[in-house]
């Protein structure tokens, strides 16, 4: 059951007024378009380029060499802010990967996901281990680690929040989280309660939408209030805004449909 305070201010519903800003720089997470990408990695990337897109946040890069991405970045006109890495390969590989990211002028190294096996509250104490540690490694190289979650991180776990427990025993100078929208709110919770408690620790967001009956879709098909939550820029300290979709029906169209809700939306 969602909450009251959650379906009053994630969820769609009348505002005063807008504030007449725009997002300037919009993003992908090319999961979106994983099938896409894997067919014709370069077209895809013009073809996203054509429809506005600027920042590419990457699943994968298909055995491109960083200098390969990094050309076909610089050929269509768009740069690379993040990249998703696999828990295991920043335990195993992370100096492999902190190389290919400063070759692309990436900021950001970002775990997607946990193991389903490592997941009580221990876990996620080692987990902050793990992305802090990290994370001093990436400063030395001018990186930072993120973390991006899903929903079993709200779930509550022998009294608390994990989600919790990885802001509060993760230094703030060495990791930033992405919130997923879709799936804090799919949670039941209301993402402006962690905006308040942890300021300015939010750098990237994974904008996706919402329906009534709880299916992701593209921006704006959904009932999620993302002028309310992009209002909240300064206090949360957005800096990126990708937008996905795991599942869709038609990659392309997908993306083109929630980048034009996006440009004609004010915060």
């Amino acid at each position: 059951m969602l909450g009251a305070a959650f379906a009053a201010s994630a969820l769609g519903g009348s505002r005063a007024f807008a504030q007449g800003r725009r997002v300037d720089r919009v993003g992908l997470q090319l999961y979106t378009l994983r099938n896409e990408m894997a067919e014709d990695f370069d077209g895809t990337l013009a073809r996203v380029a054509e429809l506005g897109y600027s920042e590419m946040e990457f699943a994968g890069y298909f055995g491109r060499s960083a200098a390969e991405v990094r050309r076909v970045l610089a050929d269509n006109g768009l740069v690379s802010p993040a990249s998703h890495i696999q828990l295991n390969a920043i335990r195993e590989n992370l100096a492999r990967e902190i190389e290919f990211a400063a070759e692309l002028g990436q900021r950001f190294l970002v775990v997607p996901s946990l193991p389903g096996n490592e997941r009580s509250l221990d876990d996620y104490r080692r987990h902050a281990e793990t992305l802090n540690s990290a994370g001093e490694e990436c400063r030395r190289a001018g990186l930072k680690m993120g973390y991006h979650n899903h929903g079993f991180e709200f779930e509550n776990t022998d009294g608390r929040i994990p989600y919790d427990i990885l802001l509060e025993e993760t230094d703030p100078e060495l990791v930033d989280m992405e919130l997923d929208l879709f799936w804090i709110i799919h949670a039941g919770h209301d993402p402006q309660a962690w905006f308040s408690a942890h300021p300015g620790r939010f750098s990237m967001l994974h904008v996706k939408d919402r329906t009534a009956d709880g299916a992701m879709a593209d921006v704006g098909s959904g009932e999620i209030d993302f002028a309310g939550i992009f209002a909240q820029v300064e206090n949360a300290g957005f800096r990126h805004y990708f937008v996905e979709h795991d599942n869709p029906g038609d990659g392309l169209a997908s993306v083109a449909n929630s980048i034009g809700h996006l440009r004609e939306l004010e915060f």
